[in-house]
């Protein structure tokens, strides 16, 4: 176990960020920064009850021109997503890329039917979670870990019951590292544009953000600088067909 100092000395030491900024359909790249909402920078947030939670945005400005692509995703398909340090993707040289590994903890999925995936606003939304990945107390490993070591990418299915039309995706890593009290953990997640076919008729249980998540769940205010038997992921259940 980790001393006190060593803790806070960790804490007050690592800055590195990362970013959501490329996405493939059933393994065919959809090239980077396209059909997402990235920002220029890539820090986190920290507060749940801000709008900022939903797409990011605000503290982080949107890198322009902000990407009208809208990703054509096939009901069932495997999604991966790929995140980097910053916009200037993979980089062997950057001992933070994908993120800096003390960055620990789960990567979440979740989807939220739109008019228009192009459109601006995204308050009021309503979002299920498709995937989720937190920690293996058995190997001691995070998703993160596993993030980092498959070079920043992620797998992940839409399910095939989802009803067609267009969709926000929100892909969101928290990194727990400083998440002793709040606000601590750290929030990084981007939207990308789907437009999703198929012939589905599934009516998920829906959450808001922000609202999904409060400050005290177990799982956003932890010290996982101890012995941990489970970690309790935040939000709803991953929904399935």
């Amino acid at each position: 176990m980790k001393s006190a100092a060593a803790i806070i000395s960790l804490a007050a030491s690592v800055s590195a960020h990362t970013i959501f900024q490329q996405l493939y359909v059933d393994g065919e790249d959809q090239g980077q920064l396209t059909g997402i909402r990235v920002p220029d920078y890539d820090g986190p947030i920290s507060d749940v009850t801000s709008n900022d939670i939903i797409c990011n945005g605000g503290i982080n400005p949107y890198h322009e021109p902000i990407s009208d692509v809208v990703i054509t995703v096939p009901a069932g398909s495997t999604l991966t997503a790929e995140w980097h340090h910053t916009l200037s993707g993979a980089d062997s040289s950057d001992k933070a890329d994908p993120i800096d590994p003390s960055h620990k903890g789960p990567i979440i999925s979740y989807l939220a039917k739109v008019d228009d995936a192009t459109q601006t606003d995204v308050t009021g939304l309503k979002w299920f979670k498709i995937h989720e990945d937190g920690y293996d107390a058995s190997s001691d490993t995070w998703a993160v870990d596993k993030l980092v070591a498959n070079g920043g990418k992620v797998d992940f299915k839409i399910p095939d019951c989802v009803a067609p039309g267009q969709y926000l995706l929100r892909h969101e890593l928290i990194a727990l590292h400083s998440a002793g009290s709040y606000p601590g953990a750290q929030f990084y997640m981007e939207c990308a544009q789907l437009e999703i076919t198929g012939s589905g008729s599934a009516s998920p249980d829906t959450v808001e953000f922000p609202g999904a998540y409060a400050g005290s769940d177990p799982g956003i205010t932890i010290n996982i600088y101890q012995t941990l038997d489970e970690y309790t992921i935040p939000g709803p259940k991953v929904f399935t067909c």
